[in-house]
């Protein structure tokens, strides 16, 4: 992705964000420069900040995710069974922007909409090995209800309604309707280790800088924070 589509979208994305009520905490308003004169230790050590992906394909309008992570623990403690063992993102799903298909070995996440329009979720359950499982159903929980599916199944939340994934349960989302902002609640996040994709795809975009970045992505940190 280019960095100037980058920086577009981030203030796209932050205008959507605030059209909710929605505030975001003091760092997302942090320039490169203020990044650098500051302690960001927690941030980086945390993956804390912006992410904006086209999981490598080039295509974002078709296939992409806006997050931003607002708070998150470590993997440390979450081993430990003490400590911060939660984090939080807040997301944007445009309409018709898939999220590819994947799940999460470790983390357990609430998926909440919280405005625009329906999201959508193509939901599998695993088989032993971890793979789809293309044939049985799948059972999740829906605001305190269980909800069973066919594989392949789609879940359709309205603004308020909410999906829990417990680890293995294979999804895949989409907005439908219109952009859809999301809340996600879960078990402490790692995106580096912590996706398995049905596609080989990479998780964070490759950019390519042909301008100077508004505001630093948490796969910037490890180059740009040097």
């Amino acid at each position: 992705m280019k960095r100037s589509h980058i920086n577009e979208i981030l203030l796209e994305g932050a205008a959507f964000i605030r059209s909710f009520g929605y505030i975001l905490p003091p760092f997302a308003h942090w320039s490169v420069e203020e990044m650098r004169a500051r302690d960001t230790r927690i941030l980086q050590e945390r993956g804390m900040g912006w992410d904006i992906t086209d999981y490598g394909q080039e295509k974002f309008d078709e296939l992409g995710l806006f997050l931003f992570t607002t708070r998150n623990g470590i993997q440390a403690d979450l081993l430990s069974g003490q400590g911060m063992l939660y984090a939080e993102k807040i997301m944007i799903s445009r309409q018709n922007q898939i999220s590819p298909m994947h799940r999460h070995n470790i983390k357990a996440e609430d998926i909440i909409n919280k405005g625009g329009g329906k999201l959508v979720l193509e939901l599998f359950a695993a088989n032993s090995d971890g793979s789809i499982d293309r044939t049985g159903s799948v059972t999740v929980p829906v605001d305190g209800q269980m909800v069973t599916l066919p594989a392949g199944g789609l879940l359709k939340l309205d603004p308020g309604e909410s999906v829990t994934l417990l680890p293995g349960i294979w999804h895949a989302f989409w907005g439908e309707g219109a952009d859809v902002l999301i809340a996600e609640v879960s078990t402490v996040n790692d995106d580096n280790t912590d996706n398995v994709f049905e596609m080989p795809i990479r998780r964070f975009a490759k950019v390519e800088e042909d301008t100077a970045p508004l505001h630093l992505l948490v796969s910037d940190y490890g180059t740009l924070l040097k």
